[in-house]
Order: C-alpha cells, then sequence, then structure tokens
C-alpha cells in the first residue's frame, strides 16, 4: 500500500460534512416547496422559490452575517487570538484612532513623542501619537501628530492612485475601442487579442509586471538599459524606490485599459447611428467635432459605467499589493492595510473599523459619481435632466 495511510481519516471528517450540508439543504428546500404547495402556490412558482433556497443560504452565510459581525466588531476590541470580543469604554474609539490627528507647538530641546503624548481612551494598548509632519508658524514650529499615521498613508496613496490611474485607463480604453471600432481586415482576431487580459487571473498579472520590474533581471530595465549607461546612473527600482511606487502600480493598472474596458466601449461605439454621422458630414462637420459632439455624448452611458466600476476596483485595490511586496514606510493601498491589521497584526476589532471607512468612502464617491451624471450623461441622444431622462 502507497501513500500516507492516515490521508482518509484526516479527510473523511470533511467530506461527511459537505455530505451533512447537500442533504440538510435538501430537506430544507423538500419542507419549503410542500409549505408553498400547501399556501397554495402553483407548481412551477413553487419549484423556482425552492430552487434558489441554495443561494439565499449561502447569500445569508457568506455575505450578510460576515457584513453584520464585522460592523459589532469595529465597535469593540478584538484580537483573533483572543476567545471573544471585549467591549469598549468608548465605542466609537476604533474609528477615533484611525482618524485623530494632533497638532502642538514644539518647544526647544522636547520631543515630538513627549510633546504629542497619547490618545485617551481604555483599551489593552497605549495609543499614542506619532509625528508625521511639523511646520512653522508666526516664528514657532509645530508638529502633526496621528495615531495611525500609516492608514493616513495608505488613504492617501489610495487616492492619488484612484485620480491617476481612472482617467488615464478610461482615456486608453476609449483609445483602443475606437481603433478596434474600424472596418479593417482581420479586425476580429485583435478584438479578441485585446480581450484577453479580462480572462487572465489577477495573482498571475501582478507576478508578470513584479518579474517585468525587477531591478536586475526585469524586461523594463533590460529594455532601458542603454538610457542608464547614456546617462551614467543605475536601474530603476520601480518597487522598491520610494518615489516610483505610485507610479509602478499606476503603469501596471493600464493594462486594465484592454480587456472588459475596451469591449464594452466597442459595443457602446457599435450602437451609435451612422445616420448621424452622415448627417454631421453633410452639415460639413470634421472628425474631431463628431468624436465631440457625437461620438462622446452617445457613448456616455458606457463612459460613466465604467467610471464607476474603475473607481470602486481602484480604491479597493488589493490582489496587486498582495503579490507585489513594498514597504510600509512607503504607504500601503487600504484594502491590504486593512488585511494585515486583521491577520498578521491580529486587530481584528480595528481591522473592521477600517474597512467599513473605506466602505463608506467608496459610497460617498460612488455617489458624487451618479450625482454628476445629470450634467454629461446622456440616453437616447437626449440630455438626462435631474427630474426625469
Amino acid at each position: 500500500m502507497t501513500g500516507d495511510p492516515g490521508a482518509f481519516a484526516t479527510y473523511y471528517p470533511t467530506l461527511l460534512r459537505y455530505i451533512g450540508v447537500a442533504v440538510g439543504l435538501g430537506i430544507l428546500m423538500y419542507g419549503l416547496y410542500r409549505l408553498l404547495r400547501l399556501a397554495g402556490v402553483k407548481h412551477e412558482p413553487a419549484t423556482g422559490f425552492t430552487l434558489v433556497v441554495p443561494w439565499i443560504v449561502g447569500f445569508l452565510i457568506f455575505v450578510t452575517f460576515p457584513i453584520g459581525l464585522s460592523f459589532y466588531l469595529s465597535f469593540t476590541e478584538y484580537n483573533i487570538l483572543w476567545d471573544r470580543p471585549k467591549p469598549l469604554a468608548d465605542p466609537l474609539f476604533n474609528y477615533k484612532r484611525a482618524l485623530s490627528i494632533r497638532i502642538v507647538e514644539l518647544p526647544e530641546g522636547e520631543r515630538p513623542i513627549q510633546v504629542l503624548g497619547t490618545m485617551e481612551g481604555e483599551t489593552p494598548e497605549t495609543v499614542r501619537y506619532r509625528e508625521i509632519g511639523r511646520f512653522n508658524w508666526r516664528g514657532k514650529e509645530y508638529v502633526i501628530g496621528a495615531t495611525d499615521g500609516y492608514f493616513l498613508k495608505g488613504v492617501w496613496l489610495t487616492l492619488r492612485y484612484a485620480v491617476l490611474s481612472v482617467p488615464l485607463g478610461m482615456a486608453g480604453a476609449l483609445g483602443v475601442a475606437l481603433l478596434l471600432n474600424q472596418n479593417v481586415k482581420g479586425v476580429g482576431f485583435w478584438r479578441t487579442l485585446y480581450y484577453l487580459p479580462a480572462v487572465l487571473p489577477a495573482a498571475a498579472v501582478a507576478l508578470l509586471w513584479y518579474w517585468l520590474f525587477a531591478p536586475s533581471s526585469g524586461l523594463v530595465n533590460w529594455f532601458l538599459s542603454p538610457i542608464y549607461r547614456l546617462l551614467d546612473m543605475q536601474p530603476l527600482g520601480w518597487f522598491t524606490d520610494k518615489s516610483l511606487v505610485l507610479p509602478s502600480f499606476i503603469i501596471m493598472g493600464l493594462w486594465g485599459i484592454f480587456g472588459a474596458n475596451t469591449v464594452i466601449l466597442l459595443a457602446g461605439l457599435k450602437n451609435i447611428p451612422k445616420d448621424l454621422y452622415e448627417a454631421a458630414a453633410i452639415d460639413g462637420a470634421g472628425t474631431f467635432t463628431k468624436f465631440r459632439h457625437i461620438t462622446i455624448p452617445m457613448l456616455s452611458p458606457a463612459l460613466f459605467y465604467n467610471l464607476v466600476t474603475n473607481t470602486i476596483a481602484a480604491l479597493t485595490i488589493f490582489t496587486q499589493q498582495a503579490f507585489i511586496p513594498t514597504d510600509r514606510q512607503d504607504g500601503w493601498f487600504v484594502n491590504w492595510f486593512i488585511y494585515n491589521e486583521a491577520f498578521n497584526f491580529g486587530r481584528m476589532g480595528y481591522a473592521s473599523a477600517l474597512g467599513w471607512m473605506l466602505a463608506l468612502l467608496v459610497i460617498l464617491l460612488t455617489l458624487l459619481i451618479f450625482r454628476s451624471s445629470a450634467a454629461w450623461v446622456f440616453y437616447e441622444g437626449a440630455r438626462q435632466e435631474a427630474g426625469g431622462a
């Protein structure tokens, strides 16, 4: 006999649990079906309601319950090594800890950590204000302190990434869509080729770009090596140099130009009636005029959709940071920062509060985009007004 003799003994309890869950769902579905039939529901509707039971159960257990639990934990002091969450004297302490900033005068000869002091609140650990900057005003020096400067750095890094990468990505996707909309031979091949990035795993793409940007053996630095020799400079450390961390992630994010974004815009271009362009040409409109007054307005719903989804994706970037290590001092993206707080540093309650603040930021920015859509999104060639379409 070969193999691990204890393998079956190790895995069969898991198999039994899977079988038990399947049997339990079956019993629940059958009971619901019988109950609906007794209530007078016809066979087809009763069968439809019954078949969605597994999805409803999964949604309640794996989505609704974790969301509700994280909201509760955000008001507690919970280390994953403890048995249960501990209530805080101030339920909002985790939220205050993330955003608290203090500006105090720095006397000559005093250390900033002594002047800034600690944050008030009953917690197992002392939360100190750490220096994040200084400035002079009216001949006096002031020091700026934060209870979590790393989190504020992460927020600043994430916002800059979103502001820079989203417009560049949308402009690039629109340019590629316009090229793929041309009636040339073999365009179907190019459309398929440019869609391939959408089906590649994000982890594989992150590792690919990490290898491309490797300081000594990366293809990017090898390609730029003649310029390095000409300028007598060392190869760039793309993900290790503090000043290049953000540009490196932005360049990698432009990979998203291709794939789903381009396909959505291409579909929008295909739906623009050719009669509009013909009428504009008869009136003497040039290429730019057609693009400005026909293509952009008619394509605005697709642009609006891409703007919303790309903004949310940029604010919640995670996989790229998870597979490309960077220095915490240079800033981590907020999602990766939250993950480390929860599972590496063990502060699950604090991480839950950070997660809800990130969710609130995403919701607010998304609402602003929706609010602005009345001024620039057109449907069926008509401007969308505040009171209707």
